[in-house]
């Protein structure tokens, strides 16, 4: 029997990766207020997933210093109390079969946030109420928020620093890769849409200036996790709004960090301004995975609205993208890619013991 594409391993750098089917990173906002610890619900969470069937758990949007937290209750991997808890995590996806991976992130003008079902549900979380003040290319605000305050060169170049040795700790707590944060309005998309980065320095004008902060993190960030670890950057391919960020620029500043030393990129939209038009629906931004795919010589991902095993198996024949992240689907049935196996009668042998009744026949 034809192995399902959506089942095939994939290889990066010294990785074997058991399916096509990654966990997209989902916030889970579910520390202890302000100490960035994961904890068991973490455990469950992607460990289900684990047991699951995914090839590759990509962690929520991880902060490498405590400013660069979405909210109070997001994690962190800036000390070693961090490395230990998300090492726990680890141990067991990896006892499952899985590889992991963590997004390393700094939520930049959007950081100090509340959670949905904590204060207002959104906006900044006061100072004096647990609160920071932010950080940006730019002075102005994300619609909502308190404005932030705009980064001198010199705190970038510590910020380079910093996501270099996230990285560092993100090995020693066991994961299998690295992530890089480059969408949805978060910091470093930040410094890469001219919709807020009129910085008229080194980090702004042009697409090299504006995508140099990114390179210049991608570069260290590889330096630090040596030859054989994979490295991968998401990005939003567009801003929806004309004059914004856009999938061409995308694929350009991809092809620079394919050249730094990134070896995937995952593709998402949107994220960095409230009031524009999305265009949702089954795969909507296929399209977007597929056109950055289609100029850069490194494997894409693909996200936005799959949920269907023949769906994602008719994506990947295409032939365009070569892995496929389940994100909300996945909310709904941590088991997705064991349904995926049994939907396209795909004979693999990482069905956990315990399940395997599940297996044939319906």
């Amino acid at each position: 029997m034809t192995l399902p594409k959506l089942f095939e391993p994939l290889n990066l750098r010294s990785l074997q990766i058991r399916n096509r089917i990654f966990i997209a990173a989902m916030c889970q906002y579910s520390c202890e207020f302000q100490d960035g610890i994961v904890n068991q619900w973490h455990v469950v969470h992607l460990g289900s997933r684990a047991v699951g069937g995914a090839g590759m758990i990509i962690s929520e949007a991880t902060a490498v210093t405590p400013e660069g937290r979405i909210s109070p209750w997001c994690p962190g991997i800036w000390n070693f109390d961090q490395v230990a808890a998300w090492a726990e995590v680890n141990a067991f996806a990896h006892s499952q079969g899985a590889k992991t991976a963590i997004q390393l992130a700094h939520a930049g003008r959007k950081a100090s946030s509340y959670r949905e079902w904590s204060g207002p549900g959104s906006g900044s979380v006061p100072q004096e109420l647990g609160g920071w003040k932010t950080v940006s290319a730019t002075e102005e605000a994300f619609d909502g928020y308190e404005p932030p305050r705009r980064l001198r060169v010199s705190e970038i170049k510590e910020l380079v620093k910093d996501f270099a040795d996230a990285a560092k700790r993100s090995i020693l707590a066991g994961f299998d890769a690295v992530e890089i944060h480059a969408a949805h309005g978060y910091l470093i998309h930040q410094f890469l849409s001219p919709l807020s980065n009129q910085r008229e320095d080194e980090y702004g004008g042009s697409l090299e200036n504006r995508a140099r902060f990114l390179l210049e993190i991608v570069a260290a960030v590889r330096a630090t996790l040596g030859h054989n670890i994979p490295l991968m950057v998401r990005f939003s391919a567009t801003d929806y709004k004309e004059g914004g960020w856009d999938k061409e620029q995308t694929a350009i500043v991809a092809k620079w960090c394919a050249e730094a030393g990134a070896d995937l990129f995952d593709i998402s939209s949107g994220g960095l301004i409230t009031g524009v038009q999305i265009p949702t629906g089954p795969g909507y931004q296929v399209p977007l995975a597929q056109f950055v795919a289609d100029e850069v010589e490194r494997p894409v991902g693909a996200v936005g609205q799959i949920t269907d095993a023949h769906q994602a198996e008719e994506i990947l024949q295409k032939g365009d993208v070569e892995v496929i992240l389940i994100g909300r689907a996945s909310l709904r049935d941590p088991y997705w890619p064991l349904r995926a196996a049994h939907e396209l009668k795909a004979e693999i042998n990482y069905w956990p013991p315990q399940y395997r009744r599940g297996k044939w026949p319906n």
